[in-house]
Formats: C-alpha cells, structure tokens, sequence
C-alpha cells in the first residue's frame, strides 16, 4: 500500500521499537528514518535493521523545512511522525525547544505532507494532552484537551495543527493517543527503566511526592501494533486512543521491579514533586478495538518481566547513557 514511508524520531525509543516492527513485517515497503539524534537518540536501537535494503536513516531536525521537503519531495507516500522532545522535567526547565521540536517540526512536517501530496500523515500523541483525571472515569477521544506541562501544550498543539490541516487543506491524518510506554531501549531517565537500572546497581529509587500517581502501562510492542493498524485501517481525520487497561500507582511499578529484581525498599526514596504533576491517567481504547480490531498482547506481569531481563541482558546500552548523560532529572511518571 505504502513504496515509502518516512518515520521521524526512528532512533528514540518508540520510534525505534516500531521500526523494528515494521521493516521486518513490510519487506515491500521502504523506510526512511529522519532522526537529529539528541540525547535521547541512538543510533544502537536500530542495530539488527540498520542494513536492511528497505531501510534507510538520514541525520536531521523535523524543523529543517529544505531538508523535509527533500526528503518528502522524492516520493515519501507516508509520514509517522514520533519526533519529539518528551520528558516533562525537562519541559518544565527549558519550554523552547519542546515549541521548536513539537510544535514547528509538526508544521513543517505537514506543510511538506500538504505540498507534495502524502497519502497517510499519523500524529503520534500522548494522553497527556487530556490532563488529569479524577479516581474514576477515562479518558475517550472525545475528552477537552488540558495539557498542565509546556511537554503536554506542546504535544496539544501539535494534536490541534495536524487537525486543522485535515479540516482545512483536506490532509489525510490520524492522530494517536497512548498511555505510558514501556519496554526495551527506554532512555533511563524514564520511571520504569531509570528504576530498573538504579535498583541494578543498588542506587535509590527517586520516587515523586507520595508514589500515588496512577498511569496505564502499554508494551512498546502492543503500542506499535495499534500503529500499524492505524496506517493500514484507520479512517481519516479520526484520532484513536490506545491504551491496556494497566493502571497502577508509582508506588506499585516500584514496589514490582524491586520484587522481581530481589532488591530491598529501602531503595526507594520519596523526593519532592514536581510542578503540576498529573494524578492520574487512564485511557478508553474502545474506539480502536472496536473500528480496527486491536488487541494488546501483553498483560503488564509478562511485560515487566520481558522489560526487566532486556535491561539486565544490555547492561552495556544503558550504563554508557548513564555515564555520558548528565541529565539530572528524575524520572517521569
């Protein structure tokens, strides 16, 4: 269906995962991978892809407008956009480059996709966008948007661009939503692989406020399922919230990685909050179970522990981030 189809953000966590997904499963299908490889970039995700004849990487800012319609103006059918900066902690210290990277790269993006006529523009989102929720309810697709970060405005805006160009220039766009990734090559900044790795090396747990803030866990993989089916099948101009119904607190993903690690709780050591911390998330994905027949394959028990032996098998990936990235953060949740 697709000859071409250029993935941003390809060498992150997310985007690489579904990179892996894809070049393996669509041998027919050529993909670009467009990447300014920053801190949380890395060229080691894509090892085992990266001599693939139907994949190719090219060093570059989503915000580079010659550079995108190069690329875009040489025959890209399909654009997946995952580029962006993510980290709330760091949105919170430096809002500027979340605006240039989410939302000026989206509009170059999409002016690109708009100029050369792509067939398929995907917005990946976060259920950040909503805000917080109360200790019941979900988040539907239909939910107000009230992003409480400059990351959540940022991705917000974004959301709001991309559907201002299907409504107005006709653009066939999807924009999706998930809860809370993880899995293997999660920058260790992130709560379950920072965890992971501090309790590896018998370090504290840096555990926000009083651990009670609930989020959905999704499997990286299950994640880059709902994608491909959203490229494949989803109706355009529709957004589709993906989620498997995993809530738990802070406390709990801890209290579970320290279990099944055999480490003690006295790691965990609570710290201050950070401004605007969200309560709680948690997503309704009837929309895309329903319309497209998605199914998460992972149940969080099973995941946790896949997630856990890939960090204790690459030792190697994590402990050069570690020791080169003087990030300073700790984790989001």
């Amino acid at each position: 269906m697709f000859k071409k189809v250029l993935v941003t953000g390809g060498a992150g966590f997310i985007g690489s995962n579904f990179l892996h997904y894809m070049v393996n499963k669509y041998p027919d299908y050529f993909f670009i991978n467009l990447d300014l490889l920053t801190y949380a970039g890395n060229l080691e995700n894509l090892v085992g892809i990266e001599k693939k004849p139907n994949y190719q990487f090219i060093k570059g800012d989503i915000a580079d407008q010659k550079l995108v319609n190069k690329i875009v103006g040489d025959g890209v059918d399909c654009i997946i956009n995952f580029a962006a900066e993510s980290h709330v902690d760091r949105s919170i210290y430096d809002p500027g480059i979340f605006v240039k990277t989410n939302i000026t790269g989206t509009l170059v993006l999409l002016e690109a996709a708009r100029k050369y006529g792509v067939k398929k523009f995907i917005q990946i989102s976060t259920d950040e966008v909503y805000g917080s929720l109360g200790p019941k309810g979900l988040f539907t697709e239909e939910s107000p948007l009230a992003p409480n970060s400059p990351y959540s405005a940022s991705k917000a805006s974004a959301d709001l661009l991309v559907r201002t160009y299907h409504r107005t220039f006709g653009l066939p766009v999807n924009i999706t939503r998930c809860s809370n990734n993880y899995g293997p090559y999660q920058f260790p900044e992130k709560l379950i692989p920072l965890f992971i790795t501090n309790a590896l090396e018998e370090k504290e747990l840096p555990l926000y406020g009083d651990g009670l803030n609930v989020r959905d866990w999704i499997y990286v993989e299950d994640h880059c399922h709902a994608i491909d089916l959203v490229l494949h099948r989803g109706k355009n101009g529709e957004i589709y919230n993906i989620g498997a119904n995993n809530e738990m607190t802070n406390l709990e993903i801890t209290r579970i990685i320290l279990e099944e690690l055999g480490k003690s709780g006295s790691l965990i050591k609570f710290v201050k909050d950070r401004p605007g911390h969200d309560r709680r998330y948690a997503i309704d994905s009837t929309k895309i179970r329903q319309d497209l027949g998605w199914i998460p394959k992972y149940n969080f028990k099973d995941g946790i522990k896949k997630t856990i032996q890939w960090y204790k098998n690459h030792k190697h990936w994590w402990k050069r981030i570690k020791s080169t990235n003087m990030y300073g953060y700790t984790a989001k949740s």
